[in-house]
C-alpha cells in the first residue's frame, strides 16, 4: 500500500512539473518575441503607427482561434492540442524573425496569435486536471511560472541584443529549447484523448439547461474581462503614464512597469495558499480592491514613489484573478473544462484587447489620469461582481 501511495505521489509531482514546464515554455516564447520587437521594427522600417497596426494581427489571430479551439479540444484532447500548438507557436516565432516584409510579418503574427491562444487553452485545461488531483489551489503557481519565464525571456533577449545576434538566430535557439522541452515532458502530461461532451445514452440538454450551465461562465468571463482590461492597460500604458503624468526621468520611465510585473509574478506564487485558506471569493474581492486602490494612488498622487507603490498594488491585484477564474471555470459541472475555458477566455481576452485603445480614446478627449481613473472602476468591479457570484 505504501509503495502505491509513493508511486501515486511521484506520478502526480511529475505531472505538475511537466505542466509547469509547458507554462514556462509558453512564457519564454511570448517574452522572446516581445524583447525583439524594436529590432524587427527597425529591420522593416516601421513607424510607431505602422507597428501598432501590424501588431493587431496577434489579437486578431487569437480571437479567430477561440471557436476553433472550443470545437477541437473535446475531440482530440488537451494533450494533443498542446503538443501540436506549442510546436507551431515556436515555429511561427522563428517565422517572425525571418519575415522580410510587412505582409510576411502580419501573416506570421496572425498565425503566432492563433497558435498562442490554442496553447493557452490547452495548457490551462491540463492545469485544471492537475489541480483536481491535488485537491487544493495550485493554478496561480503555474501562471507564476509563466511570469518567471517572461523575466527569463527578457534576460535572454538582452543578452542577444548586447551581442548583436539578429532575431532570426535568437528565435532558432528558443525553438530548439522548446523542442527539447516538449520531448522531455510530453509523455508525462494527462492523456485525456478527447473529452466526450455527450455520453452514450445521455439525454440532450434543453436550452434552459444549457443557459443554466453557461450563466456562471458568463459571470466568470465578466470578472476576467474587468481584470484583463486593467492588465492590458498596465502592459501598454505604464511607460507612457510615467513619462507624461509622473514626468519621470528617462532612467525611471520603466519603473512602474517593472514594479507591476514583479509583484504580479510574486502574487501568483502566493495566491494559491491564500485562496486555499480564505476561499476563492475573498481572494477575488481582495484582488479587485487592491487593483482599484493601486490605480487610485497613482492617479491621486502623481509623483514617482507613490505611483510605483500604486503599480505594485495593481500587480498584486491582477495576479490571481485569471488563474482563479480559469480554475473555477474548469470545475463547472455539465461542460468540459476545455470548452469552459474557451468560453471564459473569449470574454476575458476581449477586455485585454479593448483596454489599451480605450485608454487612448479617453486620454484624447480628457486626460490620461482620467482614463486611469476609469480603469480603477474596472478593478473595483472585480470585487463587486465576485461578491455577487457563486464561486
Amino acid at each position: 500500500m505504501n509503495v502505491d501511495i509513493h508511486s501515486a505521489v511521484r506520478s502526480r509531482l511529475a505531472l505538475r512539473i511537466s505542466v509547469a514546464a509547458f507554462f514556462f515554455m509558453a512564457g519564454l516564447i511570448f517574452a522572446s518575441w516581445a524583447s525583439r520587437i524594436p529590432a524587427i521594427q527597425q529591420k522593416l522600417h516601421l513607424s510607431e503607427a505602422a507597428l501598432g497596426g501590424v501588431l493587431l494581427a496577434i489579437p486578431t489571430g487569437l480571437m479567430c482561434s477561440l471557436p476553433f479551439t472550443g470545437w477541437i479540444i473535446p475531440k482530440i484532447g488537451s494533450r494533443k492540442l498542446l503538443l501540436f500548438s506549442i510546436t507551431l507557436y515556436a515555429i511561427f516565432l522563428v517565422g517572425l524573425g525571418a519575415a522580410q516584409n510587412v505582409i510576411e510579418l502580419i501573416g506570421c503574427l496572425w498565425c503566432y496569435g492563433f497558435a498562442g491562444n490554442a496553447v493557452n487553452i490547452a495548457i490551462n485545461t491540463q492545469a485544471v486536471a492537475t489541480e483536481k488531483l491535488y485537491e487544493k489551489p495550485i493554478m496561480a503557481s503555474f501562471h507564476g511560472i509563466w511570469s518567471m519565464a517572461g523575466f527569463t525571456g527578457a534576460g535572454i533577449g538582452m543578452f542577444m541584443i548586447g551581442n548583436q545576434i539578429i532575431p532570426f538566430y535568437h528565435f532558432i535557439v528558443i525553438m530548439l529549447l522548446i523542442i527539447t522541452g516538449i520531448i522531455i515532458n510530453a509523455n508525462k502530461l494527462i492523456r485525456d484523448g478527447g473529452e466526450v461532451a455527450q455520453r452514450e445514452g445521455a439525454a440532450i440538454p434543453t436550452i434552459r439547461e444549457r443557459l443554466r450551465t453557461m450563466l456562471p461562465l458568463v459571470k466568470l468571463g465578466v470578472i476576467a474581462f474587468c481584470s484583463m482590461l486593467c492588465e492590458g492597460t498596465m502592459f501598454d500604458w505604464s511607460g507612457v503614464y510615467f513619462k507624461k503624468v509622473i514626468l519621470a526621468q528617462n532612467a525611471w520611465i520603466g519603473a512602474g512597469y517593472f514594479a507591476f510585473m514583479a509583484t504580479m509574478a510574486l502574487g501568483r506564487f502566493t495566491a494559491d495558499n491564500f485562496a486555499g485558506k480564505y476561499g476563492l471569493k475573498r481572494t477575488l474581492q481582495l484582488s479587485g480592491t487592491l487593483t482599484a486602490t493601486g490605480l487610485l494612488v497613482a492617479v491621486l498622487f502623481p509623483s514617482l514613489w507613490p505611483a510605483i507603490l500604486g503599480f505594485m498594488l495593481v500587480g498584486v491585484g491582477v495576479s490571481s484573478v485569471v488563474p482563479m477564474i480559469y480554475s473555477s471555470a474548469g470545475r463547472t459541472e455539465g461542460i468540459s473544462p476545455g470548452v469552459a475555458l474557451t468560453a471564459v477566455s473569449t470574454i476575458g481576452f476581449s477586455g485585454f484587447m479593448i483596454g489599451p485603445p480605450l485608454i487612448g480614446f479617453i486620454a484624447g478627449i480628457a486626460t490620461l489620469r482620467a482614463s486611469f481613473l476609469l480603469i480603477a472602476c474596472m478593478g473595483l468591479s472585480v470585487a463587486i461582481i465576485s461578491s455577487k457570484t457563486k464561486l
